[in-house]
């Protein structure tokens, strides 16, 4: 059996009397790409944060490598590149300086800037302010910077936001370029198109649940593609 990265048991989040995710639970597999499928509201982002540790459950369990974000927050962190959906960067700083800043925080030497500068197509625009840049330029940006300390997982939401065709397939690429160095990756989408392309897993989520979640030979054999799946979960025709 591959061994377990993520683990995820009965993950909970209310808000204010509100749940948010209920009950959601599944494992990911060193080396596999699982992608969260649903609409706006369906929990994708807060499953994310939950994760990535930077949000915390109501209850439920969240390991990553074993390793549990209240007891072994150092090592837990260590494990995870984070990419969020969206990020404010501080105006006046270059593309270069920003990654520096990540790059300090993260102790990795300053040559593995330019190195995922490279990998997303922008070490010309290392000079240029990052404020100026467009959503898909800063989305390339976000995802240069979850990939600086080459962690084991990687948890991206909605990272083709913004992105235009050519830079979409260039994602999916590295994507699947990650997944042969052996990364795992957790990423959200409510492009099916993607996640068909590169994901070994699919959750599909709706108003915090879990609608359907198994393999992509799953779903295809079951339903013949993706997205008469997703809408089979959502109890559409």
């Amino acid at each position: 059996m591959d061994d377990i990265v993520v683990k995820v048991v009965g993950l909970t989040k209310t808000i204010k009397k509100q749940t948010i995710v209920q009950d959601i639970s599944f494992n990911i597999s060193s080396g596999n790409v699982l992608a969260l499928c649903g609409g706006n509201g369906a929990g994708k982002s807060t499953v994310l944060r939950m994760i990535s540790g930077i949000m915390q459950p109501t209850s439920g369990e969240i390991l990553v490598n074993n390793l549990r974000w209240n007891t072994d927050r150092k090592l837990f962190s260590q494990q995870i590149g984070y990419m969020p959906d969206d990020y404010q960067f501080t105006q006046g700083l270059t593309a270069e300086e920003a990654l520096s800043f990540w790059a300090a925080l993260r102790k990795v030497p300053k040559q593995r800037v330019h190195e995922v500068l490279e990998l997303v197509g922008l070490e010309e625009k290392r000079k240029s302010l990052v404020h100026t840049f467009s959503k898909g330029m800063r989305q390339r940006i976000l995802f240069a910077q979850a990939l600086l300390g080459k962690p084991p997982l990687l948890i991206m939401d909605e990272p083709t936001n913004g992105l235009d065709p050519f830079w979409m397939k260039s994602f999916v690429q590295l994507l699947l370029n990650l997944k042969r160095e052996g990364h795992t990756v957790v990423f959200s989408t409510h492009q099916l198109e993607i996640a068909d392309e590169v994901a070994d897993q699919i959750v599909f989520l709706n108003k915090g649940r879990n609608v359907g979640e198994g393999s992509m030979e799953h779903f295809r054999d079951r339903f013949g593609s993706i997205h008469a799946a997703f809408h089979s979960s959502l109890g559409l025709k």
